[in-house]
């Protein structure tokens, strides 16, 4: 059977037929539409890549900003610093230079001190002669040494005045060698300061001072053997502090 077209179907295929120039230019608007869109679109992502960009640098400019002002203030206290190091580098300077010419004044002195030690020890009272004779020689030979400093020298120096002082007001009993009537003998030696300088021998029979007038011994003819020993006794802490009697002699 043949089919015949209908009226409407007719007209419709009129229409297309008659507008076939019309459809192609709804399609060109169609695709450039949707064309610009797509470039919209990209253009807008590349804006907001942008405006994150410059966020992002901002952020950094703001940092950078903070960090170049801790910068600024840090240097600057730095530079305070450094003024109060350069002063004190200055002071230092002129510190080392007062200690050197300090130095070049103490030393002579220094040796002077010496000096007037060992006149002393040889003009006082011969007690511990060999010892306190050694302690000058040892400070005569510290002077020399090169690995001492000054301020070392000048401190031994005054533990030497120290020592010297201190025999002054302390009681002491110590051996020693004594030569009695021409043979030598190990007797018992008894210090009570500067005052007194007695001798006993061990067996407790013979004694003797020290003379300063005639700055020698002189024997004490067992007047004062029974109560040396006694002395020596309380100068070694063999018995009770008690009053002590001992022959003085004065000097000249």
């Amino acid at each position: 059977m043949k089919t015949i077209p209908t009226l409407s179907a007719v007209l419709f295929m009129s229409v297309l037929g008659a507008f076939p120039v019309q459809a192609q230019s709804l399609q060109a608007v169609t695709q450039t539409s949707q064309s610009a869109t797509a470039e919209g679109a990209a253009s807008q992502a590349r804006i907001n890549k942008l405006d994150d960009e410059t966020d992002t640098m901002m952020r950094a400019y703001r940092a950078a900003l903070k960090q170049l002002a801790a910068l600024r203030e840090y240097n600057a206290q730095l530079e305070k610093l450094i003024d109060g190091q350069k002063k004190e580098m200055v002071s230092i300077r002129q510190q080392i230079d007062d200690v050197t010419n300090v130095d070049r004044a103490i030393m002579p002195l220094m040796f002077r001190m010496i000096e007037a030690l060992d006149q002393f020890v040889s003009l006082d009272v011969p007690f511990l002669a060999a010892e306190r004779k050694a302690r000058v020689a040892n400070l005569r030979v510290l002077m020399d040494r090169s690995d001492a400093n000054p301020a070392e020298k000048y401190r031994k120096i005054l533990e030497a005045y120290e020592i010297e002082n201190e025999y002054g007001r302390t009681i002491e009993a110590y051996e020693g060698e004594m030569d009695i009537q021409g043979a030598p003998r190990t007797v018992s030696f008894l210090r009570i300061g500067r005052v007194a300088l007695v001798y006993q021998t061990l067996d407790g029979h013979e004694s003797g001072a020290w003379d300063k007038t005639q700055k020698s011994f002189v024997d004490l003819d067992g007047d004062f053997d029974g109560a040396l020993r006694r002395a020596l006794r309380i100068a070694k802490q063999q018995a009770a502090p008690d009053l002590m009697v001992v022959p003085v002699t004065v000097g000249p």
